[in-house]
C-alpha cells in the first residue's frame, strides 16, 4: 500500500511531523513501513510555460523555434524538437540553469538559433511514463489550459509530496486504504479526524430506474446509482497524480473517481453503461456451466457456478470483484452509468482471481473482506466526484438490497489477564482510553471484566488476545522493557526413542549400510505397481505442488526401491541402503479422523553383502542374510524376537517372515517379489521393514548384572531331518524345553535342502551350548543330556540325519 503524506493531511493533521517521522511513528506502533520516498525527481527552475508562437526553424527540418510566456517578462525562445509543440498549449518548462533528473539546462544555440530554456517531454521531467497515456509519452507533456502560468511544476503535479509504501501483514486490510492509515495515526497520536461532509453536491431521491436481485448469498449487499449525463472526460490533474503515486494508471473521469475511492476508503466500485444493462435489471448470480465473458482485458472467460456474475435479463456482464465485462463497457457514447458498490464473499472472489488468473488492487481488497458500513459512503464519494468531473446527474436514489448489517463484534476482556500477556502494568484508566482512541467502545462491568465493542472496519480483531495486542501497540513496544523469560533449567537429554533411533543408524552404518533420504510424497501408480495393480488406501494430499508427487506413502519400499532402481542404471549392483522415516495410513476414507502416521526402519539389500577386502568379496545377499541384520538389530537392542512365515505385498510369498514382539507385529523380512524386480529393473534383492513404536515397545526393563561365567562351557552340533513344512522356530522351541538345566543356548546355523535328504525333507542344523554356573561340566554329563534330548525329539517325529 502506498500512501500520499499529503492526502493524509486531508484527514487527520499532521503539519508538525516530516514523512520520516509519520513513518518511524507507524512502524514504531505495528504498522511497517518499508520505504519513504519524495515524489520530486530532483526538479528544480521547471516551469509552467505557454507557447505564444511556433515556427520552423531556418536551418532544420525537424527542429520548431518557439516563443514561450513563462510569466516572467519578455516570452522566451525556445528551440523544440517536438512534433505536437503547438500555440496556446501549456507545458512544463525548464529555465536557463534548470535541473533535471538526468540533466541541467544551460543556454544553447542550434543550428545558429539561441534557445533560452527546454520544453519537456514527461519522461524529461521524471514520471513514470509507463503508466501514462500513450498520447502523453509521446513528444511534450501537455498540461491542464488552466495551469497557472509561471508556477513552479513541482507544485502543479503536486509533487511536494512524499509516499509512505507500507509493509502490512496480512490481516490488517483496514490499512489498505488512506482513512484506514489515519484511524492509525488518530489512534497513535490521540489526533481526531477530519470527515468530509458526504452530502455535498447534493443528494437524490425518488424511485431509481435500476432494478437489483441478489440471487446468491455470496453477495450479501448490492448497492447501485445511476447517473444520467455523465461523459467521458479527464479527471483534474490532481486527482491523476495521486493515482500515479499510488501506482494506478489514469483512464478517465469516471473510471478514475472509483480508483480514487477505493484509496480512500478502501471500497472497491464499477461503472457500468447502464444503456447496455437490458431491461435495467441487475441480477447478482453465480456462472452457469460453460457460460462465456469477454472481460476489459480482450480475453473471453469460461465462467462457472463457484464464480459470482453481475448479470442482466439476458447474459452475464462482469465478473464480481474481479473484472467487468467489454459488454457494459463505458464508451465514448455512453450517456447513462450505473455505479455498483458491493460486499461479495471474500473467498469467492479470491477463487476466481486465482482460477483466472486475474488480480488487481480491487480483487485484493475484496478478498481480505470490505467494511460493510462504507459502501454508502464510498457510493455516495464516487457519485459527486463524476459528476463534478464528468458531468450529469444523479437519477434517483441510491439502491440497496441486502442484509448485511453485522453486529459489531463484542469481546470479553480481562484487564489484569493482558498485564499478564504483556509482562507489564498498564492502569485500567490507560487501557480504555487506549481502545476509545482506536474506535473501540468499553463497557466496564467490573474492575475485572469488561466489554469492548470493535468497529466493523477492524475485522482482524476477533479475540481477547487480539485486543491485548492492541494495547501493547499503542502503550508502545518501546514502553514494554525487555526481560528474560523464567523457567526451570533441566539437564538436556535425548528421549527413548531418539536413543533408539540413533542406535539403529550407528548399527547399520557398522554393517555397511548406507542411509538415504525419500520423497514422502509418491505418485499414486507407483502404489498400484507395488500392490501388483491392486488398489490401496492413501492420503492424497489436496492441494499438490506437482501431479507426480499427490499420495502420503504407506510405506519406505518405493523410495528404496527407486534409489536401487537409481544405482543400478549406472551399474552400482552391490547396494545396502537404509532410510529412517515416517509412513502414513488413512484411518479410513473419506479422511475424517488424523492418519495414522508412524516411524519405520526400511532396508533393502543387492548383490554380494558383507566386508569387502583381498581375496573375499562378501557373500551373495540371501534372506538369512537380511534375517541375520535384522536379529543383530534387534538383539543390540535387547528386543526379543520370533520370525514367522507370512505374506506381504511386494515380496516373495514363500521368502518372507512376519517379525513379532510378545506376539505383535513389529515388521517384515523377505525377498523381493520377482514382479517388483522386473517392474524396477533391479537385480534379486531383500527387504528389511521395522516399526519404530513396536521396537520401544519390546525393549526389555530394567537390566540387572549378570557376572561373566567363570567355567567353560562345552558346543555340540545337532543335524535333524524334519519335515520341509515344519517351521524351525517350533524345532528350536523344542530344544530349548527339552535341552535340561545345562542348555545355555540354541542357534541355527544351517538349512539344507537336496539330494543328500529325503524328498519332502530338510536338514536343520543347531549349534548347542552347555554351560553350568557352578563347576566345569565333563563330557559324558553333556553327552548324557544331549542322549536325553534326542530321545525326545524322536519322540515328536524329529530324527537325527546321520540315522
Amino acid at each position: 500500500m502506498k500512501v500520499s503524506y499529503r492526502w493524509l493531511q486531508e484527514w487527520i493533521d499532521l503539519d508538525d511531523l516530516s514523512p520520516e517521522e509519520v513513518a518511524e511513528l507507524l512502524t514504531r506502533h505495528g504498522v511497517a513501513v518499508e520505504t519513504v520516498r519524495q515524489l520530486n525527481p530532483g526538479l528544480s527552475q521547471v516551469v509552467v510555460g505557454e507557447v505564444l508562437e511556433v515556427r520552423p526553424h531556418p536551418e532544420a527540418d525537424r527542429l520548431r523555434v518557439c516563443r514561450v510566456d513563462v510569466g516572467r517578462g519578455d516570452p522566451l525562445q525556445i528551440v523544440c524538437g517536438a512534433p505536437n509543440a503547438a500555440p496556446g498549449m501549456r507545458v512544463p518548462t525548464a529555465l536557463v540553469g534548470a535541473t533535471l533528473p538526468e540533466t541541467t539546462i544551460g543556454e544553447a544555440v542550434f543550428r545558429g538559433v539561441a534557445s533560452q530554456g527546454m520544453l519537456c517531454s514527461a519522461k524529461e521531467i521524471g514520471m513514470e511514463v509507463r503508466l501514462l497515456p500513450k498520447d502523453q509519452t509521446e513528444g511534450l507533456y501537455v498540461l491542464p489550459p488552466d495551469s497557472p502560468i509561471g508556477k513552479d511544476i513541482v507544485d502543479v503535479l503536486g509533487w511536494d509530496d512524499a509516499v509512505l509504501e507500507l509493509d502490512l501483514t496480512p490481516n490488517r486490510s483496514d490499512c489498505l486504504s488512506m482513512v484506514g492509515v489515519a484511524h492509525e495515526l488518530s489512534a497513535i497520536l490521540d489526533r481526531p479526524l477530519k470527515f468530509p461532509d458526504w452530502t455535498e453536491g447534493g443528494v437524490a431521491e425518488g424511485p431509481s430506474p435500476v432494478r437489483i436481485t441478489l440471487e446468491t448469498p455470496l453477495c450479501r449487499r448490492y448497492m447501485a446509482q445511476v447517473i444520467e449525463g455523465a461523459r467521458q472526460a479527464s479527471s483534474p490533474l490532481w486527482m491523476q497524480m495521486r493515482l500515479l503515486a499510488a501506482g494506478i494508471r489514469p483512464i478517465d473521469a469516471i473510471v478514475d473517481a472509483t480508483n480514487y475511492v477505493m484509496l480512500e476508503l478502501g471500497q472497491p466500485l464499477h461503472a457500468f453503461d447502464f444503456d447496455q444493462v437490458k431491461g435495467g435489471h441487475i441480477r447478482v448470480r453465480t456462472g452457469h456451466p460453460g457460460e462465456r465473458l469477454r472481460t476489459l482485458d480482450g480475453v473471453e472467460r469460461t465462467l462457472d457456478p463457484s464464480m459470482i456474475v453481475i448479470a442482466d435479463e439476458a447474459r452475464a456482464i462482469g465478473l464480481a470483484g474481479v473484472m467487468g465485462g467489454e459488454n457494459s463497457e463505458i464508451t465514448a457514447s455512453t450517456t447513462r452509468i450505473v455505479l455498483e458498490s458491493a460486499w461479495f464473499d471474500p473467498v469467492s472472489v479470491r477463487r476466481t482471481a486465482r482460477h483466472l488468473g486475474l488480480r488487481s488492487e480491487a480483487g485484493l481488497r475484496f478478498e481480505k473482506g470490505v467494511n460493510p458500513e462504507v459502501l454508502p459512503l464510498a457510493l455516495a464519494r464516487a457519485s459527486r466526484f463524476i459528476t463534478a468531473h464528468a458531468g450529469g446527474r444523479l437519477v434517483g436514489a441510491p439502491v440497496d438490497k441486502g442484509d448485511l448489517h453485522e453486529d459489531r463484534k463484542k469481546i470479553v476482556l480481562r484487564p489484569d489477564k493482558v498485564n499478564e500477556w504483556l509482562g507489564v502494568k498498564v492502569e485500567p484508566g490507560e487501557m480504555e482510553r487506549i481502545f476509545e482512541r482506536l474506535g473501540f467502545a468499553v463497557d466496564r462491568w467490573d474492575m475485572r471484566t469488561w466489554q469492548v465493542e470493535v468497529p466493523s472496519r477492524r475485522r482482524d480483531i476477533s479475540r481477547e488476545i487480539d485486543l491485548a495486542e492492541e494495547v501493547a501497540r499503542l502503550h508502545g513496544y518501546d514502553n514494554i522493557p525487555a526481560t528474560m523469560p523464567e523457567g526451570r533449567v533441566t539437564a538436556a537429554g535425548r528421549t527413548l526413542p531418539q536413543r533408539v533411533r540413533g542406535a539403529i543408524r550407528r548399527f547399520l552404518t557398522d554393517l555397511g549400510f548406507f542411509e538415504v533420504w525419500t520423497y514422502t510424497l509418491q505418485n499414486p501408480s507407483v502404489i498400484g505397481r507395488l500392490n501388483e495393480g491392486r488398489s490401496q488406501e492413501y492420503l492424497a494430499v489436496l492441494h499438490p505442488m506437482s501431479e507426480e508427487r499427490t499420495a502420503l506413502r504407506t510405506t519406505l519400499l518405493p523410495g528404496l526401491l527407486d534409489a536401487a532402481a537409481y544405482n543400478v542404471r549406472r551399474d552400482q549392483r552391490e547396494i545396502a541402503i537404509y532410510e529412517i522415516g515416517r509412513v502414513f495410513h488413512p484411518r479410513g476414507l473419506p479422511v475424517t479422523n488424523l492418519p495414522d502416521e508412524r516411524e519405520q526402519v526400511g532396508a533393502l539389500i543387492l548383490g554380494r553383502f558383507g566386508p569387502h577386502g583381498i581375496g573375499w568379496e562378501g557373500r551373495p545377499a540371501d534372506f538369512y542374510a537380511a534375517k541375520g541384520v535384522t536379529a543383530a538389530v534387534l538383539e543390540r537392542l535387547g528386543v526379543q524376537a520370533d520370525f514367522v512365515p507370512g505374506v506381504r505385498e511386494g515380496l516373495h510369498p514363500g521368502r518372507t517372515a512376519q517379525i513379532q514382539v510378545n506376539g505383535g507385529k513389529i515388521g517384515w523380512v523377505g525377498a523381493l517379489h520377482p514382479e517388483v524386480e522386473e517392474r524396477w529393473g533391479i537385480p534379486k534383492g531383500y527387504y528389511i521393514e521395522l516399526d519404530m513404536q513396536g521396537i520401544v515397545k519390546g525393549l526389555p526393563g530394567a537390566t540387572t548384572y549378570r557376572p561373566l561365567p567363570r567355567y567353560p562351557g562345552i558346543l555340540r552340533d545337532l543335524a535333524l531331518l524334519v519335515p520341509r513344512e515344519r517351521a524351525a522356530r517350533e524345532v528350536e522351541a523344542g530344544i530349548r524345553e527339552s535341552g535340561g538345566p545345562w542348555l545355555e543356548n540354541v542357534e541355527l546355523f544351517d538349512v539344507y535342502e537336496g539330494a543328500q535328504v529325503p524328498p519332502g525333507y530338510k536338514s536343520l542344523a543347531f549349534r548347542l551350548s552347555y554351560r553350568a554356573e557352578e563347576r566345569t561340566l565333563t563330557d559324558e554329563e553333556v553327552n548324557d543330556a544331549l542322549r536325553r534330548l534326542i530321545d525326545t525329539l524322536r519322540e515328536r517325529g524329529v530324527q537325527l540325519r546321520s540315522e
